[in-house]
């Protein structure tokens, strides 16, 4: 066999490679884009850059692992890397393994009841899951795997780190999950965490098919439930968000965002689809949002305002289902009056408080009424009963004076008349668009109550859906009664949904805060950057959530269902867009048409 011989370069070759060489150690490669400017390595954490970062191994599962048991770790306020290892087994060899072991611990029990002592649940126990597992893998029902599970958390500061290992420990230590920190081997552990599929620590344990699938920490992005209405598409993994919000432990939600967000547009779809599973739903719409809607289902669109033809009595009291309740309705509706009056009249002396309640209970006596269910069916007094009862208490003719705008004044007729609103109507509509701005937060507050007489009287799936929440909020009596509604109407099977684009009020009240904290459903859509910081601290949300809040499309929103996120296009059908599109353009083409 011959070989030829490599021909020698010339020199103005050797001269072309060595300026190739140079002109590329003198170009910025992918790795000096994400090197760390320095790297310092410490037993306990290695500092990259300005970055602090720690890794621990998981070294002790519990007995029984359950789905979901990594949700608390994904959802935590924390910069951190997860990573698994696995590796299958042979399951011949492993049973021949598992076999082996099981004769030993059986020799172990049998010694040991021989010598008369006393007997070890603990290696009873383990001598039961190792024949378990036996038997699955003997039927291929089950395999076993070599996994290995690490973390590495970051922060700015050796403080920050050491307060979120504190927090990653309890979380885990509270499901029995006993985590150690890699020290002096903090660069292993690193380089088993990042994304080259390298294990440089080798701490494995042996894990069965059923434990392993608890694993994959998938639970925080899939919202798919048997039961339910469909919301939209899961943005992460293209999953379907399905949720039943009256099978949460309560059936409220907020939806948050900034104006032209689709927070109206989500509302309206959620009480469309609602109404095909028999759902009752009631509406507070301060701008005629859900008139055409409710026209097309041939709902009730009440037009509530002075020269309205539709009149509520706020005088009327309610009709319990409950009898124990029945025995309060009286007391319960004096404390909303007093509540209503407070707005109408402004701030009042405990001295003018207390003779308020006096006179009310004094009204309801003029025409018969007393604690006495029986008699709650009379009919009951009007505000000019009330202002009249004032004028003859002593010290009461101011407040009379102060109610007589409402009664003979410009806003007479408003609240002075019997109630002649039936909501007998799967689909009713209060529209407030067209009162004034004064009587918005009077008039909100008295059809609520109205409302919540009427829940109070049958059981039914019901949806409460008040718009521009905010505006309850500014008043202390109003956001009391409206936190009240929240955590009563689960008693009911009533569901309240708040809608507001003023979030900073909204949040800024005690009780909207409350009631954020009783709601098991939340929809945050794009929120303004001067607002974001109120709801990242309100819905303990992540760096990366907030910075999804402030790019979010249109119909694009943070999805919360107790404890599970999930970022969501709200995704409507043709038919759907049609009847619920808030758009002025597709609106005008449609009137055209």
């Amino acid at each position: 066999m011959l070989f030829s011989k490599k021909p020698e370069l010339t020199e103005e070759q050797k001269q072309e490679i060595e300026a190739q060489r140079v002109l590329q150690e003198g170009m910025t490669t992918i790795r000096d884009l994400i090197a760390p400017s320095a790297m310092e390595i410490s037993p306990n954490f290695i500092k990259l850059g300005s970055i602090y970062c720690r890794t621990f191994f998981v070294q002790e599962y519990p007995r029984f692992m359950y789905a979901g048991w990594l949700s608390p770790l994904v959802n935590l306020d924390a910069v951190l890397d997860i990573s698994i290892h696995i590796a299958p087994l042979d399951s011949a060899d492993s049973a021949k393994k598992l076999r082996s072991k099981s004769t030993q611990i059986e020799s172990t029990l049998v010694m040991n009841a021989e010598k008369g002592l006393v007997r070890d649940p603990k290696l009873e126990a383990t001598y039961q899951d190792v024949e378990d597992l036996r038997e699955r893998l003997s039927v291929g029902v089950s395999k076993l795997f070599h996994t290995s599970f690490y973390m590495t958390i970051y922060a700015k500061t050796p403080e920050t780190l050491d307060d979120t290992t504190n927090i990653i420990e309890s979380l885990l230590g509270e499901q029995m999950v006993v985590t150690k920190p890699c020290i002096l081997q903090m660069e292993q552990g690193l380089n088993s965490t990042l994304p080259m599929g390298k294990d440089e620590l080798g701490i494995a344990r042996n894990i069965d098919t059923e434990a392993l699938s608890t694993f994959f920490p998938f639970l925080s992005a899939t919202l798919s439930t048997k039961t339910g209405i469909f919301y939209g598409i899961n943005r992460i993994n293209n999953s379907l968000v399905i949720c039943d919000r009256f099978d949460l432990p309560n059936y409220n939600s907020v939806v948050m965002a900034m104006a032209g967000a689709g927070k109206s547009y989500a509302v309206k779809l959620e009480a469309l689809r609602s109404l095909m599973f028999g759902t009752e739903i009631i509406v507070i719409d301060p701008e005629n949002e859900y008139q055409e809607m409710c026209e097309k289902f041939n709902g009730a669109f009440l037009n509530i305002n002075i020269n309205s033809e539709q009149r509520i009595n706020p005088f009327d009291l309610p009709h319990s289902a409950d009898p124990d309740d029945a025995i309060d309705d009286l007391r319960s509706n004096t404390l909303m009056l007093s509540g209503l009056l407070r707005i109408m009249v402004g701030e009042m002396t405990p001295q003018e408080s207390n003779l308020l309640d006096a006179a009310i209970i004094e009204t309801y006596a003029s025409r018969g009424i007393t604690e006495d269910p029986q008699t709650h069916n009379l009919e009951p007094p009007t505000l000019i009963d009330l202002q009249h009862v004032l004028e003859g208490f002593n010290g009461g003719k101011d407040l009379a004076a102060k109610l007589s705008k409402f009664t003979t004044g410009s806003y007479a007729g408003f609240l002075n008349n019997k109630s002649n609103i039936n909501l007998d109507n799967r689909f009713v509509v209060f529209s407030i668009r067209d009162l004034e701005e004064e009587l918005r937060p009077i008039a909100m507050y008295s059809i609520l109550n109205y409302i919540w007489n009427r829940v109070k009287s049958s059981r039914k799936r019901r949806l409460l859906i008040v718009d521009e929440a905010w505006i309850m909020m500014k008043y202390k009596e109003s956001a009391q009664f409206i936190f009240s509604i929240a955590k009563r109407g689960r008693k009911y099977f009533l569901g309240l949904t708040c809608i507001s684009q003023d979030i900073s009020d909204f949040l800024g009240s005690e009780y909207g805060q409350a009631i954020v904290h009783n709601a098991s459903i939340a929809m945050l859509f794009r929120q303004h950057p001067a607002q974001v910081d109120y709801v990242k601290e309100a819905f303990h949300l992540t760096d990366s959530e907030k910075t999804f809040l402030l790019q979010a499309g249109v119909g694009e929103c943070l999805f919360i269902s107790e404890n599970n996120h999930a970022l969501v296009q709200i995704t409507p059908s043709y038919q759907e867009d049609l009847v619920v599109t808030t758009n002025p353009e597709q609106l005008n083409e449609m009137e055209n048409e």
